[in-house]
This record gives C-alpha cells, structure tokens and sequence, in this order.
C-alpha cells in the first residue's frame, strides 16, 4: 500500500475515533490533514485506483457521519437556546404580574 493511502486511512481512523469522542478540534484539524491528503493523491501520479476508489468512499462515509453527527449537534443548541430564551420570556412575565 502506498504511503498516501496509508496516510488517508489513518486520518479516516483518526476522524472516526475523535467523532466518537466529540472532539471537534481533533476533527477541525483532522479535516485539514484531509484535504493535505487530497492534494497528495493528485500530485501522485501512479497509485492503485481500486484501493484509492476504496479509501475514498469510506472516507466520504465518514464525512457523512460526521455532517449527520454536526447537524444533530446544532438542532440540539436550537433547541437548548429555544427554551432558554422560553424561561426568560416567562419570567418577565412572572415579574410584570408579580
């Protein structure tokens, strides 16, 4: 296996243990060793496209995990700020009237 490969399925475990955790810094960097990766493929010139095409779709299932897990992670701050903003509105309420 080549070093580029190696170097994007390693990321690409990277990625799914600092999902698993959370981290969204690891992530944030981990992205950023992603697409250093990327930029890697394309300058090299003779690499095994069967085990490149299989790298690449369990990267991309990765990446859609993680756009599900950030999606889920962002409705749940609406929420919270939602009732937050709910229980100031009540209690100016509470104090008008009390």
């Amino acid at each position: 296996m080549s070093l580029v490969l190696q170097r994007i399925e390693q990321t690409r475990e990277a990625l799914v243990g600092a999902l698993a955790e959370r981290n969204w810094e690891a992530i944030g960097q981990l992205d950023l060793d992603c697409r250093s990766c990327m930029e890697d493929v394309l300058s090299e010139a003779s690499l095994d496209e069967v085990a490149l095409r299989a790298n690449l779709e369990e990267l991309l299932g990765v990446y859609k995990e993680l756009l599900e897990v950030a999606m889920g992670e962002r409705q749940a701050i609406v929420d919270e700020m939602s009732q937050i903003h709910q229980a100031q509105n009540a209690a100016k309420v509470y104090h008008l009237f009390g």
